[in-house]
C-alpha cells in the first residue's frame, strides 16, 4: 500500500534483509506488502509488459466497498482487505471536525465494516468475503485514503489483516474463522492508518505512531496478544499533527544480527525483534512525518525516506557498537509517499510530481532524472529484469533498470491507482478503485 524513506547504510560485510514467512515458490506466493523479501522485488517470470482495458486482461472483478491494501497470494487464491463506510450525518460530522485540530480534508464515517476479500487467481471469481471487523463511530480519515489502506500478510492459510486503530484479526482463509481479533492498538490518526505489519517468527510486528502516542508493538501470531511494547524516544515536534508517521518496519541482518529498521516522524529506530530494545536511533536532522515508505536494503546500506513537507533520502552506517552514522543525503524530487527501489547498485523512486530518478546507491550520485507521470504514491515493482512505476491516475510506466533511462511501455486502466502490483508467475495483480485486475 502506500511510502516514504530515508537511506540508511549499514556496516557488515554482506548486509542481508531477511524475511520469516515460509517460502514458497514465487509462482503462487506474494505474502505481504512489497512481495516475499518486503523490498519490492518479485523472483516471478513471464510478467507482461503491455496491457490496457481491453487487451492482456484475464479477469477484471469489482470489489465490495473500498481499500488501497496490496492483494497477496497464496495457493491459488488472492486476498484483499476492504471497507464498507456509512458516512455520518452533516451535524455529526461538524461536530466531529470541529474537535480536531486537522486542517486536511476528511472522510467522517458513522460506522465500518472491514473486510477480508479471497478471489480464485485463476478466474478472478469471489470465493469468500468476511467481515472480520466492525466499529461505531471510526476515527475519520484523509479523503485520499481508506479504511483499508494497511496490507495484510499470508502465511500457511492465515491472513493477518491490519486497519490501524480499528483494529487487527487473523482469518483462516480455508474456513472463513476469525481465529482472533486484537483492538486495543488505539491511536489518532486523524488521517487514517497506512502502516502495514511485518511477520519476523511468531510475532506480527506494527507500527502505531499517532499524533498523541507513539510506539513499536509485537503480537503473538497464535493468539494476537501482546509480546512486548516499546516506546518512541527522541523529541518530537511542538505541533502533534507533525508526530504522526504511516511508514512501515523492515528486518536486516545487522552485524550478525536481526534487526527491526523502523522510521518514523523525525527519527529511525533499530530494534531487538525478539525484546522490543531499541538499539540505535538517528534524527533525520529535517523535518519528517507522515511517511509512509518502507526502507529497502542492500550493498552494505538501508534506504528510507523523511517524509513530510519535502522529502529527502538519508544513508548512514550502523556500527559493530550499534552507533548510526550519516554517509549522504539526496534531496531531488524525492517522494513524500512512494518508496524507493533498490536494484543492483541503482536506487529508483517516483516522485509526487511525476518525476522518476535513478541514483548510485554507496554515493547518492544521480545518474538520470525523467518526468515520466503526473502523481507517484503506489510503491515500485521490480520483477522479471524490469521496472513498474504505477502512477495514482491509473497509468504504469515500465522500464528497464539502468544508468541510462530506457522506457519500454505505457499502460493505462480505468480508474485512481493507489496500490502497488502483487507479482506470481505470469501475472500481475493490480487493484484500482473500480476493480481487481488480473494482468497475463
Amino acid at each position: 500500500m502506500t511510502c516514504s524513506r530515508i537511506f540508511v547504510v549499514l556496516s557488515a560485510l554482506a548486509i542481508a534483509t531477511t524475511q520469516f514467512t515460509a517460502q514458497l515458490p514465487a509462482g503462487d506466493h506474494s505474502p505481504e506488502w512489497r512481495g516475499n523479501n518486503g523490498q519490492g522485488h518479485s523472483d516471478a517470470v513471464d510478467l507482461p509488459e503491455s496491457w490496457n482495458e481491453t487487451e492482456h486482461i484475464a479477469w477484471k472483478q469489482k470489489l465490495p466497498g473500498l481499500g488501497w491494501s496490496t492483494p497477496v497470494v497464496e495457493n491459488g487464491q488472492v486476498w484483499v482487505t476492504t471497507a464498507i463506510d456509512k458516512l455520518a450525518p452533516p451535524a455529526e460530522a461538524e461536530r466531529r471536525r470541529k474537535a480536531s485540530t486537522n486542517s486536511q480534508p476528511l472522510r467522517i464515517s458513522e460506522s465500518v465494516s472491514l473486510r477480508a476479500v479471497g478471489l480464485d487467481l485463476q478466474t478472478g471469481e469471489i470465493i469468500r468475503e468476511v467481515e472480520v471487523l466492525s466499529q461505531q463511530d471510526p476515527q475519520m480519515i484523509h479523503i485520499d485514503n481508506t479504511y483499508a489502506t494497511p496490507s495484510p500478510i499470508i502465511e500457511n492459510g492465515r491472513l493477518y489483516c491490519h486497519y490501524g486503530p480499528c483494529g487487527i484479526a487473523c482469518l483462516d482463509v480455508n474456513t472463513g474463522d476469525v481465529l482472533w481479533r486484537n483492538q486495543s492498538l488505539v491511536v489518532k490518526h486523524e488521517n487514517g492508518a497506512g502502516s502495514s505489519p511485518i511477520l519476523w517468527n511468531d510475532l506480527l510486528i506494527i507500527h502505531c505512531d499517532g499524533i498523541d502516542r507513539q510506539y513499536i508493538v509485537a503480537l503473538d501470531k497464535q493468539t494476537g496478544e501482546e509480546v512486548w511494547k516499546t516506546p518512541r524516544t527522541g523529541k518530537l515536534h511542538d505541533n502533534p499533527q507533525l508526530r504522526k508517521s504511516y511508514a512501515t518496519s523492515l528486518i536486516v541482518d545487522i552485524n550478525g544480527q536481526p534487526q527491526i529498521v523502523s522510521p518514523s516522524a523525525d527519527w529511525i529506530y533499530g530494534y531487538d525483534p525478539s525484546t522490543g530494545k531499541e538499539l540505535w536511533k538517528l534524527n533525520y536532522g529535517t523535518l519528517g512525518f507522515s511517511n509512509a515508505a518502507r526502507p529497502v536494503a542492500g550493498n552494505g546500506m538501508i534506504f528510507t525516506c523523511t517524509g513530510y513537507m519535502k522529502s529527502q533520502i538519508l544513508a548512514f552506517k550502523v556500527d559493530e557498537q550499534n552507533k548510526p552514522r550519516l554517509a549522504w543525503r539526496y534531496k531531488d524530487q524525492v517522494p513524500n509517499v512512494s518508496c524507493p527501489l533498490l536494484v543492483g547498485d541503482e536506487i529508483y523512486f517516483a516522485s509526487d510530481a511525476g518525476i522518476a530518478t535513478c541514483i548510485d546507491s554507496k554515493t547518492g550520485k544521480l545518474h538520470w532524472k525523467e518526468r515520466i507521470g503526473k502523481r507517484f504514491w503506489a510503491a515500485p515493482l521490480y520483477a522479471d529484469g524490469k521496472i513498474y512505476f504505477f502512477d495514482r491516475n491509473g497509468t504504469t510506466t515500465v522500464i528497464a533498470p539502468g544508468t541510462t533511462f530506457k522506457k519500454l511501455s505505457v499502460n493505462k486502466l480505468d480508474g485512481t491507482l493507489l496500490s502497488t502490483a502483487a507479482a506470481v508467475d505470469g501475472s500481475l495483480i493490480l487493484r484500482t478503485d473500480q476493480a481487481l485486475h488480473c494482468i497475463r
